[in-house]
């Protein structure tokens, strides 16, 4: 697939794609789940590449400079959240690469360059690439509702949830880690977790029933609600950062007064933050590491929940321009299959 390149405006930078992350939302805009996917599209959201070109008012960047770019790619400046400092709740904001724009698995994007964020020198360009989204994602909730020193349950141990469990350690949060299978119980506590917990055995939780101030729920499919419910402390609160069905009786959040709010993305200040934080504490995905070409078996093997727990996809044609780190503990699978 072709298209024109973007016009470059006078606060955009162009980057040219050296390296990005294949996330789950990917492939609900492939398979148009919403029903809001405007077709022709280039997917992609986890960029890391390289300036290439900026418009005329950019001062703060320069051709060669290395940025991440995650699911935002411009924001109105003009709304209520806007002039707030919370762009990623823009009326108008505009997403790179998963609804209408085009994004990180063709060679280059454009964006507003304040959406283009300088990384740090050592951090690896394919562990940049997965904290652009899920980084944020699971970061941003984990600073701004858990106050000082609580109970952190992490529920879905996939993507997001091994990096939340990271930073939830890093900020020193006990830790407990909800999976249903018990599969990933070394490695959930090799991530941080203090505790390791297996769903779907109702009396088996019982004991931990007002256990925990935030629980953050990553998991997108089928979850026990009222479950989760009996897990939070009074004025304990539940958090969603996947896009699962929820139905539940309002019994117990009235009773106990707890409250349930998804949170999304994070601001520039909290990108920032959470960059420098991943880098200062050592935090980085699980990747397996695929070329570009390996794009269509990536994505078949994301469905089919044969990940663990990031897939990174490399631009050949742009990695090669510069040399880029690359991540401690990444599986190279470079042909189909492997």
């Amino acid at each position: 697939m072709t298209y024109p390149v973007p016009t470059l405006g006078e606060h955009d930078v162009r980057v040219a794609v050296s390296h990005c992350g294949l996330c789950f939302t990917d492939i609900q805009a492939i398979d148009d789940f919403y029903r809001i996917t405007s077709f022709p599209f280039v997917p992609g959201h986890e960029i890391v590449g390289r300036v290439e070109a900026r418009g005329s008012a950019v001062s703060e960047l320069k051709e060669g400079d290395r940025v991440g770019i995650g699911w935002q790619g411009r924001s109105c400046g003009r709304c209520r959240w806007c002039v707030r400092g919370e762009v990623h709740l823009c009326y108008d904001i505009a997403e790179m690469g998963t609804w209408e724009r085009h994004g990180g698995f063709a060679d280059s994007v454009t964006v507003d360059a304040s959406f283009a964020y300088p990384l740090p020198t050592s951090m690896p360009s394919d562990v940049a690439a997965v904290l652009m989204c899920a980084g944020i994602s699971v970061y941003a909730p984990l600073t701004r509702y858990a106050g000082d020193g609580p109970r952190v349950a992490i529920y879905g141990l996939g993507g997001l949830g091994h990096l939340a469990i990271q930073f939830a350690h890093a900020l020193g949060y006990e830790v407990t880690a909800f999976s249903s299978t018990t599969a990933k119980e070394e490695e959930a506590l090799g991530f941080g977790a203090d505790h390791f917990v297996v769903t779907g055995n109702r009396d088996r939780m019982r004991p931990l029933d007002f256990e925990f101030d935030l629980l953050l729920c990553t998991a997108h499919g089928d979850v026990d609600w009222q479950a989760m419910i009996d897990l939070l402390e009074k004025h304990g609160r539940l958090v969603l950062v996947g896009f699962p069905e929820v139905s539940m009786w309002a019994r117990d959040l009235v009773a106990h007064e707890v409250s349930i709010t998804g949170s999304f993305l994070g601001n520039h200040a909290a990108m920032r933050e959470m960059l420098s934080f991943a880098q200062a504490h050592g935090i980085a995905p699980r990747i397996e590491r695929r070329p570009m070409s390996d794009v269509n078996d990536a994505i078949r093997r994301l469905k089919e929940g044969n990940v663990r727990y990031r897939v990174v996809l490399n631009h050949a044609s742009s990695a090669g321009r510069h040399s880029d780190p690359i991540g401690p503990g990444t599986q190279d699978l470079a042909s189909p299959g492997a």
